[in-house]
């Protein structure tokens, strides 16, 4: 994917709830190998009640790898600010490695009721923002650090080992709903959303977030027909899956989610590659984009000219996909260095 060297694409990191303790570390150090080997800067590690620890996950990433960097999901419900800085400063010292943090202001509601979090949806991201900044200044800061806000204090706290600038964490956040654009502005952190399609991206109005990215999965091959076929044959249609849905959509207050769903069903084929199908039935939580190598690139380009320069991919199904993915990066690179 370095042909598309001005962005930056992660991957993602399968799932535990679906692995076999017996083969899921296997499962890690293979798709961050299949990761690095593609190009990408670094995979996205998830968080919620039902997952293996995303730091845990994180160590044996970079241990598998030279120099991919762990995007580690963080929901201020799991730990204290500090333990944050400290798990990045001890990767930083211990690996020399470079981690981003995906920091996470809600979950499922079933998760944040078990954990007595019944924050409302934008005092979450109000909350966000503090503990992000703690992070930030600790991480920052070569003199202790004093914070005084509604969610958190702390007093002349300091933070050891110091990590070197290069190793900084990059910051993401969810930038789909109001607040959550909001945050991104007010930490200048990347806001990533879950892309409606291009054209609709193009037509809309830039935020004036100062990084931006987007949350998607992509099928693509050397014809319109084989990448289809492949889509099909991955995500068939599920009725359980899609009563699954239905149902987190009523218990969820999730900007992205409910927009999404809200989309309409557009035709999707050889001249339309957004497809919404795997989303809704309840398979992954990212919009695809299908088709041919050109067409797939077409997409991409016109995201880059919205103002997307960070991809966060779904969990690539193999080698060969995420070899797939790069024709299509190249292609996009090309088409928009032209």
């Amino acid at each position: 994917m370095s042909a598309a060297s001005s962005l930056r694409v992660f991957s993602t990191c399968p799932p535990s709830v679906t692995a076999s303790a017996e083969a899921y570390l296997g499962q890690v150090e293979e798709i961050a190998s299949w990761s690095e080997d593609a190009g990408c800067e670094g995979i996205l590690v998830y968080t919620d009640n039902s997952q293996v620890d995303a730091w845990l996950v994180s160590q044996t990433i970079i241990g598998a790898t030279r120099s991919l960097c762990p995007l580690v999901a963080v929901q201020p419900v799991y730990m204290h600010p500090y333990s944050v800085a400290k798990m990045v400063a001890s990767l930083a010292f211990l690996h020399g490695r470079r981690v981003y943090l995906n920091m996470v202001a809600g979950g499922f509601a079933t998760d944040l009721a078990a954990l007595d979090d019944r924050t409302p949806h934008d005092q979450r991201y109000e909350r966000l923002i503090e503990y992000t900044t703690i992070v930030q200044q600790l991480l920052e800061s070569e003199e202790p650090v004093t914070f005084n806000g509604t969610h958190y204090r702390v007093k002349n706290l300091r933070l050891t080992p110091r990590v070197p600038r290069e190793l900084l964490p990059g910051i993401l956040i969810s930038g789909s709903s109001e607040a959550g654009m909001a945050a991104a502005i007010r930490l200048g952190a990347t806001a990533i959303e879950y892309p409606k399609p291009a054209a609709d991206c193009l037509a809309a109005e830039v935020p004036s977030a100062a990084s931006r990215g987007i949350r998607i999965g992509i099928i693509a091959r050397s014809a319109d027909a084989e990448a289809w076929r492949v889509a099909h044959a991955r995500f068939p249609p599920d009725r359980h899956g899609q009563l699954a849905h239905e149902l987190a959509m009523k218990v969820s207050d999730s900007a992205w989610h409910r927009q999404l769903s809200a989309l309409g069903e557009t035709p999707a084929g050889a001249n339309n590659p957004y497809w919404l199908v795997p989303f809704k039935n309840y398979k992954t939580f990212c919009p695809y984009l299908v088709g041919s190598y050109s067409r797939v690139a077409h997409a991409i380009a016109a995201y880059v000219q919205a103002g997307y320069r960070t991809f966060v991919l779904d969990v690539p199904a193999g080698a060969e996909e995420l070899r797939h993915i790069g024709a299509a990066f190249g292609a996009a690179g090309d088409s928009l260095a032209a």
